[in-house]
């Protein structure tokens, strides 16, 4: 039996039929992410935690307790993710040894649904990086080919669910890092509005742009985790209140009117990815969806108005990781409490952390915060203001999630802004607040997963999980590196 054979609705019949169990599930779970443990998915593997946590839930079956769709699944959460009683390192030397005090809210809530937590996943330390290359804990390597990225920097969590060694998975996405790697590794991402699902317990980067969604192998799985997680969170300020999603109203048949973005179709883009996407393009026109062609002029300051604010919001959420408050301490010889900081600091934090802290600082530094930081913040509000008004024309916007095909292992990690430039087609949702989700459509001339980006208003998740049902209707059957 293959994990990835099955979907959640199936698993969740199997046990209720007893044709298999829950620790039989999480066993197999365990065996395939060690016979996957090159990919390097994975920073700890919770082996003797989750077969106990089986056993237990394989009491309640026998017991006859209804269960509900996620009950008895192996999950991995992304290391950025507080798990009580489980390692969390941030996928950082400086959090190497940190055990979990307590769990984050979404954690809890799968918990309470049942699930079993196999492992932490591998991810870019402090989710900075978009390719899963920046981990204290080596690379993860993309299972459709391990000489390339995986996308990051949800890495692992990706990585893990299109392997085959967990049904689905939990990420965050900060300015794509849910949906870079969903596209790279050919599984469905969903990077939700922010505030529907609570941050509580996520290791914060960017603290207005995080959002914590999960990672399956269909939109319809994807739909089921997510109404597990949704809803307000008292532990969290930025949550928001009310029923704010529902699976009933997911309806693949429904048309949209559906918005063509002509600045996701620049230079830069991948011939092979825009042949993709216009052809699901056509097959949506056909299939009844009315597409038509629009214009978000300010998408082409995204990227720049991204790599400014957020940069200041990690200077400032990594402040603490000092080797006093929080983090690993330094036992070296030092002269002063400021060249303790630089130490613990030094050795504890890796390239992608320093040079992005480093940037922070010097925005908000004086004289230089008005002329930088308080001027994306307008162009911040500028760009969410032309969503909306681009949503009051039409339901849904699409286009691609990525601008290349993953790339080689090593070919982008010594030039930073030509890494940047992979989230040119995501940061924006993030800056607006918006929901976003990515399903694969096509393979490659080389075998190579291309993912298509649904954006919508805010709390539209229900449309978006709709079209994106319909989409992988017209694609047809996907198949991923396990089954090949």
């Amino acid at each position: 039996m293959l994990i990835a054979d099955h979907s959640i609705k199936q698993l969740n019949k199997l046990l209720k039929a007893k044709e298999v169990s829950v620790t039989e599930l999480t066993q197999l779970s365990l065996q395939e992410i060690e016979s996957s443990a090159d990919l390097n998915a994975f920073i700890t593997v919770n082996k003797d935690q989750a077969l106990a946590r089986a056993r237990e839930l394989d009491k309640k079956l026998l017991e006859g307790e209804n269960i509900n769709p996620l009950f008895g699944l192996p999950v991995g959460i992304k290391d950025t993710i507080m798990t009580e009683g489980i390692r969390t390192t941030a996928a950082s030397q400086i959090l190497s040894d940190y055990i979990g005090v307590y769990d984050a809210t979404t954690v809890a809530k799968l918990k309470a649904a049942g699930v079993v937590i196999v492992g932490k996943n591998n991810c870019d330390e402090f989710a900075m990086g978009g390719s899963g290359e920046y981990s204290a804990f080596g690379p993860t390597f993309n299972p459709w080919d391990k000489e390339r990225v995986p996308g990051g920097s949800s890495s692992g969590s990706a990585v893990a669910v299109a392997a085959g060694s967990i049904v689905f998975s939990l990420g965050s996405d900060t300015g794509g890092s849910i949906r870079q790697p969903a596209a790279f590794c050919g599984v469905v991402g969903l990077k939700p509005t922010y505030g529907l699902v609570s941050r509580y317990g996520l290791i914060a980067m960017a603290s207005s742009f995080d959002v914590i969604g999960p990672f399956a192998r269909t939109v319809e799985d994807a739909a089921l985790v997510l109404s597990a997680i949704a809803g307000h969170d008292r532990h969290d300020a930025t949550s928001l209140s009310g029923s704010l999603f529902a699976l009933d109203k997911i309806n693949p048949e429904k048309k949209f009117t559906i918005g063509i973005p002509v600045q996701y179709f620049s230079k830069g883009l991948a011939s092979e990815i825009e042949n993709a996407i216009r052809k699901m393009i056509d097959k949506l026109a056909n299939a009844g969806h009315k597409v038509v062609e629009v214009s978000l002029p300010s998408l082409d300051y995204a990227l720049a108005v991204y790599y400014v604010i957020v940069p200041a919001e990690v200077s400032s959420n990594l402040a603490k990781f000092d080797g006093l408050r929080y983090g690993r301490r330094f036992a070296g010889k030092v002269d002063d409490i400021i060249d303790y900081y630089i130490k613990a600091r030094g050795e504890g934090l890796g390239e992608e952390a320093k040079r992005r802290i480093l940037l922070g600082t010097f925005i908000l530094s004086a004289g230089y915060i008005d002329k930088y930081y308080i001027q994306a913040q307008k162009a911040r509000t500028k760009i969410k203001q032309d969503f909306d008004k681009i949503f009051q024309e039409v339901d849904l916007l699409i286009g691609p999630t990525t601008p290349t095909l993953p790339f080689a292992i090593g070919e982008k990690s010594n030039d930073p802004v030509q890494m940047y430039l992979s989230d040119v087609y995501t940061v924006a949702v993030n800056i607006a607040g918006l929901p976003a989700l990515s399903v694969p459509i096509a393979l490659s001339q080389n075998n190579l997963p291309i993912g298509m980006q649904i954006i919508g208003p805010a709390l539209s998740e229900d449309k978006m999980l709709s079209l994106g049902r319909a989409i992988e209707a017209l694609r047809g059957e996907w198949s991923f590196p396990i089954n090949k």
